[in-house]
């Protein structure tokens, strides 16, 4: 909810202090990019409950907008594609490792030891990047002030990796969201602008997918 100009996160007891002070320190460490991001005003608990309290971002998020006015959604898909590309182009060296979490989190899996032997093998033939990475961006996570500043939310899934990765779990998103043609017109459109091959991002999708 919001108090006056502040963002109050109020977390059930079920998560861990250790991921929500992670969630917290990833953010204070974004900020430190220069990125349009909410700072982090206070850890503290409400009610025993662990709570980050951030600044309030008026406006609405880039999901609601392009439900609302379709006829901009190109537009609006290609703001998106530009905030992401900028967001690639920051380092945040005290970020975990992308390569790290994922090979923690294939690891994790219910998948036959071969594939995930296998998974564990492609991963580490891909190149490594130092890239701000989010790990979740998607246009729910963006909020669009009033004055049409665009501001990126929930850094905690932040690592520092390899951009393509971050791609291709964003394309990933919206195929799970049910909307594939998207998928594609976002894939086009980030590989274009950002001088990637396709086929390049689809190496990443398996393994993007698993962790």
């Amino acid at each position: 909810y919001h108090e006056g100009n502040t963002r109050v996160k109020v977390f059930g007891h079920g998560f861990k202090k250790s991921d929500i002070l992670n969630e917290a320190l990833n953010q204070a460490r974004v900020e430190e990019t220069g990125l349009n991001i909410p700072k982090i005003k206070e850890v503290t608990t409400i009610d025993g409950k662990w709570t980050i309290v951030s600044d309030y971002i008026k406006g609405q998020t880039l999901a609601k907008l392009m439900q609302d006015n379709p006829e901009r959604y190109s537009e609006y898909l290609e703001k998106f594609v530009d905030l992401q590309i900028l967001m690639h182009s920051k380092t945040c060296p005290m970020l975990g490792k992308l390569k790290d979490k994922m090979n923690r989190k294939i690891s994790a899996t219910d998948l036959s030891a071969t594939v995930r032997y296998e998974l564990h093998t492609r991963l580490e033939g891909m190149p490594k990047h130092n890239k701000l990475c989010h790990g979740d961006f998607n246009p729910s996570n963006i909020i669009v002030s009033d004055d049409g500043t665009m501001y990126i939310l929930d850094w905690s899934h932040a690592t520092q990796g390899n951009a393509s990765a971050d791609a291709a779990r964003t394309y990933l998103l919206f195929c799970l969201a049910g909307n594939r043609d998207a998928a594609n017109e976002y894939l086009n459109l980030f590989c274009k602008k950002s001088d990637t091959a396709i086929q390049y991002v689809q190496k990443w999708m398996p393994i993007v997918a698993a962790s």
